[in-house]
């Protein structure tokens, strides 16, 4: 990463800015300050996270379906929601540790790895949540298009991005014109029925 500041000629007295190909002070956002991080996040499906607690419930509920080790849970989950939700071991571990306790589920030794399963107390749970909608499906990106949305969106955020930092006066101008446009008609679409 260049630095922003770094020691002059010594026989000079003084230190000089470093010029990146960004501006003086490295990388920055031609959208205005956190615009770009926030874009980038919603495009990568981190709005679709589940809530908390959700993990405990998708657990319950997986376990339901077959026995699984800790990282099955994790691996399960995350293809369930099309990667927007893959919580972190250390929030799954914990969470099949406080079941145990409660005695909702076991743990057997299986190839060096635990693999956990529901009690009866543990099948009774899930059968009182039976008629909720499962944590992934709530976390799931909608639509049957998502990734072709993400991967569209990320393109057109790659245009901007060059326009923004390269392009010239005239076609800074001639690309706000057709940003306004396409911004017009996603709201368009949005207020359709």
């Amino acid at each position: 990463m260049h630095n922003q500041y770094r020691e002059g000629d010594p026989s000079k007295g003084r230190a000089y800015h470093h010029q990146t190909p960004f501006g003086r002070y490295g990388f920055k956002s031609p959208f205005g300050p956190g615009t770009h991080s926030q874009m980038m996040a919603a495009f990568a499906g981190h709005a679709g996270r589940a809530r908390r607690g959700d993990v405990r419930t998708a657990v319950l509920r997986l376990l339901a379906e077959q026995p699984m080790h800790g990282y099955q849970i994790i691996q399960e989950l995350a293809e369930r929601t099309d990667g927007a939700w893959s919580p972190s071991a250390g929030s799954v571990y914990p969470t099949l540790q406080m079941l145990a306790d409660e005695g909702l589920i076991s743990a057997e030794e299986s190839a060096g790895k635990k693999v956990y399963s529901l009690t009866e107390a543990g099948q009774a749970a899930v059968a009182d949540m039976a008629d909720q909608p499962a944590p992934w499906e709530e976390a799931k990106p909608s639509g049957v298009g998502n990734s072709a949305y993400r991967e569209a969106a990320g393109r057109l955020m790659q245009a901007i991005w060059q326009i923004g930092t390269t392009g010239s006066a005239k076609q800074t101008e001639a690309a706000v014109e057709v940003i306004t446009e396409a911004r017009k008609k996603l709201y368009a679409i949005l207020a359709e029925d």
